[in-house]
């Protein structure tokens, strides 16, 4: 990727790049008001968080399948969520997915970001996630997991942030700690990578390395 060259210059129709880069320094700085309660008991399941979990479609994705006429698979990602995922890695979070589908797209996303876990096919999540724990040494408040689907119960309710996209099933929602504002596929796993950096004390050092 090529470095971006910032120019200072205007024709004072539009803000300059310098005007740009203050404007979200400004947005940084109004970020340090104290958290309600509900943001502290939330950033403080966030903090210990070794290891980012993520089921792929309704999470990854807006959940719809699409097929051509000649029955060829497709999907769609979010670029923005691809660099939440980056950040966290950044934040020395280990990342992966657990999805009970097999697509050769999901691998390739999943290879492109560097993750560290990829487990397709998995049918018996719970089973999934106790390998991983026992092949990573984290404990499960350790871990984020993200889901939007009744299959995903059964690790959302054994994390220690169980977290899902705003349009994830009524069941889902009442089990999780953080409820995302944007859908799947949409940034809600960025919100959701943000968190954690957040609650890292990470957030703004990250940042600065993109002004």
């Amino acid at each position: 990727m090529t470095d971006d060259v910032t120019h200072c210059a205007s024709d004072g129709s539009h803000p300059s790049d310098c005007d740009i880069l203050e404007g979200y320094r400004s947005r940084a700085r109004e970020k340090k008001r104290p958290p309600t309660e509900e943001e502290r008991v939330l950033l403080a399941k966030a903090g210990p968080i070794r290891l980012l979990l993520l089921d792929v479609d309704g999470v990854l994705t807006d959940g719809r399948l699409y097929y051509s006429e000649e029955g060829v698979e497709s999907k769609t990602f979010n670029t923005k969520d691809g660099l939440g995922i980056r950040l966290v890695q950044r934040a020395e979070v280990m990342t992966g997915i657990i999805t009970a589908r097999q697509s050769r797209l999901v691998a390739r996303r999943a290879e492109e970001l560097e993750m560290d876990v990829i487990r397709q096919g998995a049918r018996n999540k719970l089973e999934e996630f106790k390998s991983i724990l026992g092949e990573t040494g984290f404990n499960p408040y350790q871990v984020c997991y993200m889901g939007d689907d009744l299959i995903d119960l059964s690790l959302l309710t054994r994390v220690g942030l169980a977290a899902c996209p705003a349009d994830a099933v009524e069941g889902v929602k009442e089990v999780c700690h953080f409820i995302s504002s944007h859908p799947g596929g949409g940034g809600a796993v960025r919100e959701t990578c943000d968190l954690i950096v957040q609650a890292k004390g990470l957030y703004e050092k990250l940042v600065q390395q993109f002004l």
